[in-house]
């Protein structure tokens, strides 16, 4: 069975598709990621899956059943845009309010049960207000995890945080799935931070849904590459031919394809550009000046 079935869904504003036609399932389990430019119709159609908005045509049904039935709602979770919090009350508090208005039973042992999912065990007293960025993403997951729902909806959690704060939101919708048996459908668009957790992919853009892929899918189709720019591109380019089959110039950089290890560049380019640099200390720091302008990427092939 799957999580989610959309079909022929289509939600306009002044006459204008926000999302136009679109088709999507998501297999239960799965960690599904909506990926499309900022304004390509994501958010809108997290917000018509959750009831948020009245949809203009098209079917949206969940573990088989129509979204509007009230047993299949209360198994969905979300977080779109912010988790509508009092700044000036605690943690703990929020998240009790949540679950008076959800109607929870045994509702100290379910706040404390979330908080553990969310690394937050040991904030509970600590004020909304006072909280990170990154803290106060993992409190709307805590509070769309209450009631333990078999499907969990986040708008781009990820958008604005730390490479610490990425980290602990990847690991933690890897426990929701793996442990809880929670499907996940998350929107961002960073791919790159995605890639490395998602079992599902949808891509969407100006409100059609362009494909759909699995992950092994989404690993054929892609191409990796390292891109890189100094001062003399020519010169970088013509020595990087030297040892590597594709080396293009696109935007503004040198990419060479089908290299994943940003650390071999560095060292050919060390070897071939480098030798007039006599000193140690200046070879050391001529390597770390080339390491940081390196980076890899993913396109389609």
């Amino acid at each position: 069975m799957n999580a989610i079935e959309i079909r022929n869904l289509s939600k306009s504003f002044r006459g204008m598709y926000a999302v136009d036609h679109l088709n999507m399932t998501v297999p239960q389990g799965a960690i599904y990621g909506f990926i499309g430019e900022n304004g390509s119709g994501k958010s809108t159609t997290e917000k018509l899956i959750c009831g948020h908005l009245v949809p203009d045509g098209g079917d949206i049904k969940l573990f088989g059943r129509d979204y509007t039935d009230p047993g299949v709602r209360v198994r969905v979770g979300a977080l779109i845009e912010n988790a509508g919090c009092f700044p000036g009350s605690s943690v703990y508090q929020n998240l009790m309010m949540q679950c008076i208005n959800l109607g929870i039973e045994n509702a100290d042992e379910e706040i404390r049960r979330v908080l553990e999912i969310v690394r937050m065990e040991d904030n509970a007293n600590l004020k909304f207000k006072s909280c990170s960025l990154g803290m106060k993403q993992r409190i709307g997951i805590a509070m769309a995890l209450l009631g333990d729902p078999a499907l969990l909806i986040l708008d781009e959690p990820i958008n604005g945080l730390d490479t610490d704060g990425m980290r602990i939101m990847r690991e933690i919708l890897v426990d929701i799935t793996k442990k809880y048996g929670c499907t996940v459908l998350i929107s961002s668009h960073i791919l790159g931070e995605l890639e490395k957790i998602a079992t599902h992919y949808g891509i969407i853009r100006q409100g059609k849904m362009i494909m759909e892929l699995s992950a092994e899918e989404m690993d054929s189709r892609a191409q990796v590459f390292v891109s890189l720019k100094t001062k003399d591109m020519a010169g970088a380019k013509a020595a990087l031919k030297a040892e590597f089959d594709a080396v293009r110039e696109e935007g503004g950089y040198l990419r060479v394809y089908d290299v994943e290890d940003a650390a071999a560049i560095v060292d050919y380019l060390m070897k071939k550009a480098m030798w007039s640099a006599r000193s140690k200390r200046t070879r050391s720091a001529l390597k770390n000046i080339i390491l940081n302008s390196c980076r890899r990427g993913r396109t389609n092939k």
